[in-house]
């Protein structure tokens, strides 16, 4: 990849992190049921970009919802993402998890690395 792919898609990432509140289509009440999942380790970040559920019999029917419109909106940002620039959605998702959804995650709450394995931070 030269330079200026990588700056290219550097800062497009950037612009998607800052148009993440509203791109991704996320309600306050939706959120907060999210945050709260997160908190009790149900539901975590994954090294694709998108919202995993690490226990799924503990979920709620209202937490899966949201994770599944949070996933839908962020896998067509990143779509739009990865044509902009041109490179995969895929792409595009693992470089938002790497630059601003891991250093957002906080002590103790869990992630799934690129490997596949929940890791609790």
């Amino acid at each position: 990849m030269t330079i200026r792919k990588i700056f290219v898609l550097g800062a497009a990432i950037l612009a998607l992190g800052v148009a993440a509140g509203s791109a991704l289509a996320q309600t306050d009440a939706q959120k907060a049921l999210i945050d709260a999942a997160k908190a009790q380790g149900t539901v975590g970040e994954q090294a694709d970009g998108f919202l995993g559920i690490r226990q799924p019999a503990s979920v709620s029917v209202e937490v899966r919802a949201a994770v599944e419109v949070t996933n839908d909106a962020r896998r067509a940002a990143y779509a739009d993402r990865g044509a902009r620039v041109g490179t995969s959605a895929d792409v595009a998702g693992a470089t938002m998890f790497q630059n601003l959804l891991f250093p957002r995650i906080s002590t103790g709450q869990w992630y799934r690395n690129a490997a596949g394995q929940w890791v609790q931070r």
